[in-house]
């Protein structure tokens, strides 16, 4: 796992040494990606830099690393989990290795099939190969878009990196907001790639290749979950599912543990995690690292189940408990290394998790995150069954009742009358046909706290409509798949990558130079479970039934029956009362809040005083609260304040280029 940087203009007007200083200080802005090592390739076309976290080959793998003959250059962060075979593979075919790392495998890889080599690959990762004979650079990022890739141009230069931060050390890169991607993320939680919330600062897609060549960049698709959806349903029955899905995760762990470091796992005590759990211990009955975060308020902790599945499956347990106060404190660190606004505090205890993890000497950790996305595991994709069954009879009164299930930990949801909930969920229930009916009522609920954007900001956006953009967008690839099909599409293209696999986990992990490691993101996994009928994974409002079935005799019951309970953290209780730390004073104080001119002061002002005047504050408030005042902070960090790098933090790394040998 590393991170990387780069530029290419080939009339670039840069001497070798302006080069250098300007890729060593992109380098230093995210040298906690890779503490391990660093090195940058140099030619008059432009720099790449890598800094690495060493898990594969830890003495031969430095990058950046050339092929055979010094005609192919790679920069790369991430992990390939097939490459042993891959590699056996090339040297079949007459490849010549000098190194034991899966980087090399992929140049070869590249030298052998050129843009097609992606189909091979089986893991997470993001590069950048530069072809010194064609004067072109490839660009790729893995099919569910757990590494990042950001872009931007300046005049004729492209610029890259694994981290905004970065891009803002090369000279001439504007810092400015984007206001379409706030009004996105106040409606999805995140952006539409390729859009960042900084203007003119792109994202290249999951699954998604480009190419830079004569100042031109071209970008292409090679994996779709939609594909995977519309193409080769799953024929077998239901024992034969499992025994396809066993092996299908058992292969992808296997893969999944290869490394030259100790790996360790999150244990949460929910299913995923749990699942992951057991069947490493399987594969090596010997001692497992298990960590857990637990919480001081009750509401949000789920410490039984944790200790519970460790004794059941004897692993060496390690835990920290966060406290709203400690979300608090962290709170502007976290933004700085997410490089967006935020709409829960989820973040902030996982990034103190990962520290614990690196403090305990480990720098490769197994996660459950992908099971809900792939077998229908969220609150979200029964609220959208009962929805469709609600709308057969608009008028019912019992039927509505059916959400109550849903939402056990949502007061202003499990405490409502009869009335008040259809009133909440009605909102668009009889457009079914709508690609997007899965998610119209969460975005409608979060548009609502545009409710709070300046005057002048909100007339700017008045005629940008995200969600109808959307909509459009991915109708084509919705046609012909069930509502529950159409409602997983989304949560993967949207909610997994731009928020849960960006801010709750590279983003937060390698802020302590900590890799997460995803089994059910194998993309065998995912299009395996895209191909199963909808009651294989959804029976009745019974979640993730394929995969509990297929743990019922490996977990506590308890685990295995408990109700589904969403990962959340406190909001409400970090960032009111008298204890809060002075920054939150001072970035909603009213004359920042005019000076940034995002947000209304006065309706920011009132919903503190609502707040201050009840002890139970919606779910909407709470996240009105965080999205501001995570806003003001990346305002404040990225815009206002950008930090000048220290003079003993700009790197100096070792120099290759095309000429060595």
């Amino acid at each position: 796992m590393c991170g990387i940087v780069g530029f290419i203009n080939p009339n670039s007007s840069f001497s070798e040494s302006e080069s250098e200083v300007i890729v060593n200080r992109m380098m230093a802005r995210i040298i906690h990606r890779g503490p391990d090592g660093n090195g940058i390739f140099l030619e008059k076309e432009g720099a790449m830099g890598s800094v690495r976290l060493s898990i594969i080959d830890l003495k031969g793998g430095n990058q950046p690393l050339p092929n055979e003959d010094n005609s192919l250059w790679i920069v790369y962060n991430g992990e390939i989990f097939n490459y042993l075979e891959l590699r056996e593979e090339l040297i079949k075919q007459g490849h010549r290795f000098k190194t034991h790392t899966d980087t090399e495998v992929i140049l070869h890889l590249y030298e052998e099939y050129g843009t097609s080599s992606l189909r091979h690959l089986n893991g997470q990762f993001s590069f950048a190969i530069w072809d010194t004979r064609k004067n072109e650079c490839f660009f790729a990022r893995d099919r569910a878009g757990i590494r990042p890739f950001f872009y931007t141009r300046v005049k004729e230069t492209f610029v890259f990196g694994s981290e905004i931060k970065s891009l803002f050390e090369f000279p001439g890169t504007k810092r400015e907001i984007s206001p379409h991607a706030l009004k996105e993320i106040f409606t999805f939680w995140t952006t539409l790639t390729p859009r960042t919330v900084f203007e003119g600062i792109n994202e290249l897609p999951p699954g998604h290749f480009a190419i830079f060549k004569n100042g031109k960049l071209t970008i292409s698709q090679y994996w779709s979950l939609k594909h995977a959806f519309s193409s080769g349903k799953f024929e077998g029955n239901f024992g034969e599912a499992l025994d396809q899905l066993k092996w299908l995760l058992s292969d992808s762990l296997t893969i999944r543990l290869r490394s030259d470091v100790k790996v360790g796992a999150y244990l949460s005590g929910g299913l995923d995690s749990s699942a992951i759990t057991s069947m490493i211990k399987k594969f090596d009955p010997g001692i497992l690292h298990t960590f857990s975060i637990g919480f001081a308020d009750n509401v949000y902790d789920e410490t039984k189940y944790q200790v519970e599945v460790s004794n059941h499956l004897n692993t060496r347990h390690k835990a920290i408990t966060s406290s709203a106060d400690d979300i608090a404190q962290s709170l502007p660190d976290v933004i700085w290394h997410c490089e967006i606004p935020l709409l829960r505090t989820s973040p902030a205890p996982m990034m103190s998790l990962s520290n614990f993890v690196h403090q305990e000497g480990f720098k490769v950790i197994i996660t459950g995150e992908g099971a809900d996305e792939a077998f229908a595991g969220y609150d979200i994709f029964k609220e959208t069954i009962i929805r469709q069954f609600w709308s057969r009879q608009p008028q019912s009164r019992i039927r509505p009742l059916l959400l109550k299930k849903l939402y056990p930990y949502v007061p202003s949801i499990n405490q409502a009358s009869p009335e008040a909930l259809r009133m909440f969920f009605k909102y668009k229930l009889e457009e079914t046909e709508s690609p997007v009916y899965s998610h119209l009522l969460r975005w409608r609920n979060t548009s609502n706290l545009q409710k709070h954007f300046a005057y002048d900001f909100s007339d700017y956006l008045k005629d940008y409509n995200p969600v109808g953009i959307y909509e459009e967008q991915i109708r084509p690839q919705t046609e012909g798949i069930s509502i529950l099909s159409k409602a997983q599409m989304i949560e993967t293209d949207i909610f997994l990558s731009g928020y849960l696999l960006s801010s709750q986990g590279d983003r937060v992990a390698m802020a302590n130079s900590v890799e997460g490691r995803y089994p059910f993101l194998d993309y065998r996994v995912l299009e395996f479970s895209a191909s199963l009928p909808d009651e294989f994974k959804l029976k009745g409002l019974n979640e993730k039934y394929l995969l509990k079935e297929l743990m019922k005799n490996d977990l506590p019951q308890n685990v295995l029956r408990r109700p589904k309970q969403a990962y959340r953290s406190p909001i409400i209780e970090a960032f009111t009362g008298n204890k809060i730390p002075g920054y939150v004073r001072e970035m909603l104080h009213p004359d920042l809040l005019k000076n940034y001119g995002i947000f209304n002061s006065d309706s920011v002002n009132n919903l503190l005083n609502k707040i201050k005047l009840t002890n139970n504050p919606s779910e909407m408030d709470q996240m009105a609260i965080i999205g501001i005042l995570s806003t003001q902070l990346l305002i404040y960090l990225f815009i206002k304040d950008f930090k000048s790098l220290k003079k003993d933090l700009i790197l100096r790394s070792p120099v290759r280029n095309k000429a060595e040998i």
